[in-house]
């Protein structure tokens, strides 16, 4: 009945509802009028002015029809279901205006899941009613209208609430997931999520917990089955296409209860439906929102006590990454090690931070691309927290998971030189942790800190040449039908070579890794041990081995090229492997002999400073580069020093107060070995596997550096001290045994029957003392090592005399694959190979400052051509100047320059370099090593010469292509080298 004040809008809605008597009979639709329903929205759209008039008679209606459906009245119930689809139809007609109308729509979305939870035909109706909602609406409202913030806010929570249910009943309950996840998949696909970023981490922290939760009660395998169909197409193409379609285009989603009767959705469907939900939040989030999205699934896994589910976290976390957009994705790892480094300050790391160490490995082993990842930070960070983590306990069960993650950022290489940086700061770290320990609050901390700081660190660097490695490779090795190792080391070797390619990373060059080497003569075993094993790790898989033979006998092929590479590697110690392999045989040659391992934390930074006896401290580290020309530019005497043979004091770094005790262990390197050498049994058996490694993989380098050593170390022990003491006869039959085994390594290397043949009947006399050291992989676990001690019981004896050292070099000197390797012949070799060795001579080679030339070309494995351009001059058209020339081009300042004169000053690159000439130049062969810096010609004026101007402008129009062109640009612009007929000897001893 209509009255006659009845606003008009009103009786319009009225007329929408079928009379009292049949509300009852208008199931199982309980629709209303159509016709009605129609003049009311078109009534509506062409009057937006009432909508929010409609809107408030609506919202009255709502909360006084749940209130008494919650009571039990059937009629109301029905009511409210045509009221809800009243407001739908509304929201959907009227989607220009929708605005006008959201407050009492979320209000009575919000009152009805409050009041009637657990109808699920009348939640069903609600949650198609906030479905077509967030289909249209901007989403400006929110966080703007107090009021309607709160009510979607209240309503998301509702429907969080429902996707989660646990209720007995199992059909129930999956009918009740499947409404709550189709309601809140409308909302990830809203505007409302995405128009304001402080709204948006509140709302996804209400969505994501009964996502996580009904993906953690789903098996793996069939998480993997959804996740593929997931990807392979979309759930609706309207909700796919909501971002690219504007409002008016738009269609809503609708939402039905399940048909009583029917089979219930399986748990199956339900995790479909969640992991569709997860797709479409992780596919249009940015960086900022995928931190938000990350904390809030840290949060609910934490709120449900799920971290022992390791394998759904990962697995959560790798798909996170790979759904992601592709220049997002690296905020998840960013993320999780951001979140990691909390637990810096905290006394114990909590057993979750182990858990969230290993999503971030999951994602860096990933094979998904990662750009924008900034390894060096993650690195930076990750090693900041594994030292705090060790400073607090040594024994921390965080320390694998840190070192397997970041071993793991080996496995994305997005440029040359990355594992090589990567590397030089884990090795920087390995230095400090070497002089100052692990400080804690400006103190050092316990030794044990330390060791374990130090392996822990080693463990590091080790993985990740081996991830750097192995992701070249993980196609090959897949296809080739290898699986999963147990640990890195058991397959490495196997993939590299099914792989057959070259990798395209740059190798940890040896001038970097050598400020490790100290550590064989650290005063812990342990560190010792697992230094050792990292050690023939880099020598056999990672050292650049340019020019080298091998050990299976392949050489060089003969010619101009293969006679320069042996020339370079024979004759100039400015080469970085050569100078890695005489600081190695150094610090063995001092763990060998010295009565003190070890470097104090507490040695003074200043070389000036003084040890315990007043003599001088040493320092033997090399400077950068850079250093060194900071601190010798300008000074004439320190280059004049330079060029000769430095002393090591002369040397300054910052590394410097690491090395200067050095000084102390070269003093207790007593001539003849003495009872209280510090090195353990199985320190030599270490020794031994190191020399071993040398001679096999670099056998030609290895035959010049280690030779003289190995007599060197015969000869301290021939002069032992107190001979008849039984612990002197152990240590002196030790160091005999390994230099006995390792000539018989050389006679199998060489391929030297003689000398095999000697050592063996050597050995044959002897006790074989030496314990067999078991290798690890330190990547995937750091074992507890025990040093094997000499028998304190074993009575005094004559000692063993070893092998004969004169004999055995007498052997290997004739054999000829030596004389072909080397390119010397046997009196050569003799006087090459019985040179004076002393290890501070070695040091000082190993620390010799490289030449101008060779720190441009910084590391062996950059440009081996430039390295070995000397040796090349008698070829046609190649010089120094022609592989090293600037490529900048020519314009009319330099023509400028060249008519006034001024082309050699003001542009080098077409300054007339001078000839190469045997005359102008130091010899090759001196002991400075490789030197081509120019030296002042004998009949050359002292005063520069007036550049030749008609020559330099010729120059330049030639590059300018003005006048005649007479043949090569290369062959015109430098002068012909000159040919000399002297020859500098191969070698100088």
């Amino acid at each position: 009945m209509h009255h006659l004040f009845t606003p008009n809008h009103v009786q319009l809605l009225k007329s929408c509802y079928p009379p009292a008597s049949a509300l009852l009979t208008a199931g199982p639709n309980y629709s209303p009028n159509s016709q009605e329903l129609s003049r009311l929205t078109y009534y509506a759209s062409n009057h937006p002015g009432k909508l929010t008039k409609l809107g408030t008679e609506l919202e009255k209606r709502v909360k006084n029809e749940t209130r008494k459906a919650r009571a039990g009245n059937i009629r109301t119930r029905a009511s409210l279901l045509i009221s809800l689809s009243i407001i739908r139809a509304l929201a959907t007609e009227c989607r220009r205006d929708i605005a006008l109308l959201s407050s009492s729509l979320v209000a009575c979305i919000d009152v009805t899941l409050a009041e009637v939870p657990t109808d699920l035909e009348v939640v069903a109706r609600a949650a198609s009613v906030f479905t077509a909602w967030t289909t249209y609406t901007d989403g400006h409202l929110i966080g703007t209208d107090s009021s309607l913030t709160n009510d979607y806010q209240s309503a998301l929570r509702r429907f969080s609430q429902l996707s989660c249910s646990s209720i007995a009943d199992r059909e129930v309950r999956n009918r009740t997931r499947l409404i709550g996840f189709a309601a809140l998949t409308g909302a990830l696909n809203s505007e409302a999520l995405y128009n304001d970023l402080t709204q948006f981490r509140a709302q996804v922290s209400t969505i994501m917990r009964p996502i996580l939760i009904t993906l953690l009660e789903t098996e793996i395998d069939t998480l993997d089955e959804q996740a593929a169909a997931a990807k392979g197409e979309p759930s609706s193409p309207y909700l796919e296409e909501f971002r690219t379609r504007p409002a008016i285009e738009r269609r809503a989603a609708s939402i039905h209860v399940h048909i009583d009767g029917d089979n219930g959705p399986s748990m199956a469907e339900v995790s479909n439906a969640s992991l569709r939900a997860l797709f479409s939040l992780i596919g249009h989030a940015n960086s900022p929102q995928i931190g938000f999205i990350m904390h809030s699934a840290v949060d609910s896994i934490e709120e449900a006590q799920a971290w022992g589910n390791l394998h759904h976290c990962c697995w959560l976390t790798h798909k996170m990454v790979e759904w992601s957009q592709y220049q997002y994705r690296y905020a998840v790892p960013t993320w999780l090690v951001e979140r990691l480094c909390r637990s810096q300050e905290t006394p114990s790391s909590p057993a979750y931070y182990s858990v969230l160490a290993e999503m971030a490995t999951t994602v860096f082993a990933s094979p998904t691309p990662l750009v924008n990842l900034s390894t060096s930070d993650i690195a930076s960070n990750l090693i900041n927290l594994l030292l705090r983590r060790t400073e607090s306990d040594p024994d921390d069960p965080l320390l694998p998971a840190l070192i397997e993650c970041i071993s793991s950022l080996g496995r994305h290489v997005y440029y040359s030189d990355q594992i090589q940086d990567l590397a030089g700061e884990l090795i920087n770290r390995i230095v400090v942790v070497e002089v100052q320990g692990v400080l804690s609050r400006g103190k050092a901390g316990s030794a044990k800190s330390r060791t374990q700081a130090v392996r822990c660190l080693l463990a590091a660097l080790l993985g990740l040449i081996q991830a750097a490695e192995k992701s070249e490779v993980a196609d090959v090795s897949n296809a080739s039908g290898y699986g999963p190792a147990s640990t890195p080391a058991e397959t490495f070797k196997k993939e590299i070579a099914a792989s057959g390619r070259v990798s395209r990373r740059t190798a940890v060059p040896p001038d970097i890794w050598q400020d490790t080497i100290s550590l064989l003569c650290d005063d812990d075993y342990m560190v010792r041990a697992d230094y050792s094993d990292a050690l023939i790790f880099y020598l056999s898989e990672e050292m650049p081995k340019h020019g080298d033979a091998t050990a299976d006998g392949k050489r060089l092929s003969e010619g101009p090229l293969s006679q320069a590479l042996k020339i370079n590697l024979l004759l100039h110690a400015g080469n970085y492997g050569t100078k890695f392999l005489h600081a190695i045989h150094a610090y063995l040659y001092i763990l060998a002999t010295s009565s003190t391992l070890g470097l104090s934390s507490s040695s003074s930074t200043s070389p000036s400073h003084s040890t315990h006896d007043g003599s001088p401290h040493l320092n033997v580290v090399p400077p950068s580069p850079e250093e060194h020309h900071e601190a010798n530019e300008g000074d004439e005497s320190a280059k004049s020093q330079i060029v000769g043979r430095p002393s090591l004091s002369a040397l300054q770094g910052p590394r410097a107060r690491k090395v200067n005790v050095v000084k102390r262990l070269l003093d207790q390197s007593q001539p003849g070995l003495s009872t209280s050498a510090s090195a353990h049994l199985a320190d030599y058996a270490l020794i031994l596997d190191v020399l071993t490694t040398i001679h096999e993989e670099l056998p030609v380098r290895g035959l010049l550096t280690g030779i003289p050593m190995l007599l060197a170390l015969d000869n301290v022990v021939s002069n032992a001290q107190d001979p008849g003491n039984a612990a002197t006869i152990q240590r002196v039959e030790a160091i005999r045994e390994v230099i006995a085994k390792v000539w018989l390594v050389l006679g199998g290397v060489w391929n030297a029957p003689e000398l095999v043949e000697l050592a063996e009947t050597a050995l044959a006399c002897g006790p074989s003392s030496l314990p067999t050291v078991p290798r690890s992989n330190l990547v995937a676990h750091l074992p507890p090592r025990h040093a094997v001690e000499f028998s304190q019981s074993r009575a005094a004896t004559i000692p063993w005399s070893g092998i004969d050292v004169k004999a055995a070099l007498a052997a290997l000197t004739a054999c000829p694959g030596v004389h072909q390797a080397t390119g010397l012949d046997r009196e050569g070799l003799m006087r090459r190979l019985s040179t004076r060795w002393t290890a501070e001579l070695a040091l000082r080679d190993s620390v010799e400052r490289s030449s101008s030339f060779e720190n441009t070309v910084r590391g062996d494995g950059l440009a081996p051509l430039l390295k070995i351009s000397p040796a090349l001059m008698h070829i046609e058209n190649i010089s120094q100047q022609s592989l090293a020339r600037s490529t900048r081009g020519v314009g009319v300042a330099d023509l400028r320059g060249a008519l006034e004169g001024r082309s050699s000053m003001s542009n080098p690159a077409l300054a007339r370099p001078a000839s190469i000439s045997t005359l102008e130049h130091a010899p090759s062969t001196t002991d400075g090593g490789l030197r081509l810096t120019q030296t002042r010609s004998r009949s050359r004026n002292k005063k520069r010469s007036t550049p030749s101007g008609s020559g330099e402008v010729r120059d330049v129009l030639n590059r300018l292509g003005i006048g005649k062109q007479n043949g090569s640009l290369l062959k015109a612009s430098f002068p012909s080298l000159q040919k000399s007929n002297q020859r500098a000897p191969p070698y100088k001893s």
